[in-house]
């Protein structure tokens, strides 16, 4: 007999996807940040400029049909991480981020970079999100500023609590672009870590922003995953999503649906057009 405490823990996880967005396989979009403040490409014109292409890129997302959209701290480089996230950057993450969730009607995510642990939460609760993208829930590793960092989940799932967030769903990384774990931590090992403290979905990616994980990988992680969610957290584009969603339960995408395929611009709503036909042919 499973014990109570056990079976409400168990209850707080989504079932699948499709409890969070509309369809399954969503195609989730991202909305990348312009600097902000205490960043150093942060202009000081003030944070309207943010807001703005911020909710453009949204509603070009939601125009070219993805089922969710995640607001992230994108251009915020070199990235800081953990704690020493700033107080300035986290008060406009979610500032930005609501004004995202006033202008598209669809699930939303948070992603601070380099792992926000507790501080996706403050952000998520006063921009009314509906999941965080969890960029290193367990193990350990290095960041590529340099940083040695550690899994957020002790203290992560101790604020939900404390917060009355548990509303607030967990997708978690496993084998993280922009980092390198510590010695001994492989795949196998990090996605159990990760799926016995409670992740809700499971994120494998590729090395850097816009590189696509090997398929190999993600059948790995598919594998390993039981009765989790798997999404491809970096580097789908309209010839590879149809192969990835074969696999996996869903993506994140960036890159590839901004103009010319280069990270910095807009999002190119005809682009993402293109990848939700081709995401549409396999789910």
């Amino acid at each position: 007999m499973t014990p109570e405490w056990k079976t409400r823990l168990d209850g707080l996880r989504i079932r699948d996807l499709g409890d969070v967005f509309p369809t399954p396989k969503p195609v989730i979009g991202m909305v990348h940040c312009l600097p902000m403040p205490g960043a150093p490409g942060y202009t000081g014109a003030g944070i309207d400029d943010v807001v703005r292409a911020a909710v453009a890129d949204a509603q070009a997302l939601a125009e070219g049909g993805v089922d969710g959209v995640i607001v992230e701290n994108m251009w915020d480089i070199p990235f800081r991480s953990g704690p020493h996230i700033a107080p300035e950057s986290i008060a406009a993450h979610a500032v930005v981020a609501r004004a995202v969730r006033d202008a598209v009607d669809l699930p939303l995510g948070i992603n601070v970079v380099h792992n926000g642990g507790t501080a996706l939460l403050g952000i998520a609760i006063a921009a009314g999100a509906d999941f965080v993208r969890v960029c290193m829930f367990t193990g350990a590793g290095v960041w590529d500023a340099g940083q040695w960092d550690e899994g957020s989940s002790a203290e992560l799932m101790r604020r939900r609590a404390d917060l009355r967030a548990e509303h607030i769903k967990l997708f978690c990384d496993v084998d993280k672009k922009h980092s390198v774990r510590f010695p001994g931590i492989d795949l196998e090992t990090h996605v159990a870590w990760t799926r016995f403290f409670g992740a809700d979905a499971l994120i494998v990616s590729g090395r850097m922003t816009g590189d696509a994980p090997d398929l190999e990988k993600v059948r790995e992680a598919k594998a390993l995953a039981g009765d989790r969610p798997l999404l491809i957290g970096s580097g789908a584009d309209a010839a590879n999503v149809g192969a990835f969603l074969e696999i996996a339960d869903g993506i994140i995408v960036g890159t590839s649906v901004k103009h010319g395929g280069e990270c910095a611009n807009p999002v190119d709503a005809a682009r993402v057009r293109e990848l939700v036909r081709a995401a549409d042919s396999v789910r």
